[in-house]
């Protein structure tokens, strides 16, 4: 679009806006072909995956963004390592240590209507629980926690049931049994998002158990993303919010 205004305006030729808009779509780094038209596709700018990337690829990529004027960046599965080497060309960049997420820039304002509630079994499911609520934070979503609300404890959920009526959809981290989310599957009538999590003793077999047993739940909508995958979810819950519409900015 900024290409298309510039060449309207006069600012470039024809020439230069063809030559642009072929290089534009991606760069390639050699080790990696950074998505420019990701967020005019989808919505959503590139988003870095920093596990399995050594500290120079991230930087590489930071840097790259940076150079095409990027606002906001985002990388998730970071260790405090790569972080601190990214902060060196990025000084703005943020981190959340529980969450492994790299930050940079976010909405003044939620840009979607409706709310997402990211709900959380245990503390120990915490660092998926809150991959989940930062990422859909930073999509555009007003996003509420509760965390400790497991079925252990039942009545800790029951005393939220404000928080859970008020939300648009609702995603559900649980690891051992997995029986949250089918338990909020029942009592709400929004969408519920289940993430299982690797966390639990031998049977659990690194959240397989939580993973078939949300997949085999007898809720009515409720869906299911991968083991540990708090970002497949916070994206998810983010694209069913903006079914609601979004605000005007």
């Amino acid at each position: 679009m900024e290409i298309l205004q510039k060449l309207e305006k006069g600012e470039i030729r024809a020439e230069e806006a063809e030559k642009m808009l072929k290089i534009e779509p991606f760069e390639e780094l050699g080790y990696a072909k950074v998505d420019y038209h990701r967020e005019v596709r989808t919505g959503v700018p590139e988003i870095i995956y920093c596990a399995g990337k050594t500290q120079e690829q991230i930087c590489g990529i930071v840097k790259n963004m940076l150079e095409h004027g990027a606002e906001h960046i985002f990388g998730t599965r970071c260790s405090r390592e790569k972080y601190e080497a990214v902060r060196k060309i990025c000084p703005d960049m943020e981190y959340d240590e529980l969450a492994r997420i790299i930050s940079r820039g976010k909405p003044a304002q939620p840009f979607n209507n409706g709310m997402i509630l990211v709900a959380c079994a245990g503390t120990s499911d915490l660092p998926v629980a809150r991959e989940a609520a930062l990422t859909a934070r930073f999509l555009g979503n007003e996003v509420e926690e509760i965390y400790d609300v497991g079925v252990a404890g039942i009545h800790r959920l029951l005393a939220k049931m404000d928080v859970l009526t008020r939300a648009n959809v609702v995603i559900a981290v649980a690891g051992m049994e997995g029986a949250l989310a089918s338990v909020i599957g029942g009592l709400t009538d929004k969408p519920v998002i289940a993430v299982p999590t690797s966390v639990g003793y031998g049977a659990s077999f690194n959240g397989l158990a939580a993973l078939l047993a949300m997949l085999n739940s007898c809720a009515s909508g409720t869906s299911v993303v991968n083991i540990d995958n708090g970002f497949g979810a916070g994206y998810m819950a983010h694209s069913i919010n903006c079914l609601a519409g979004k605000r005007s900015r």
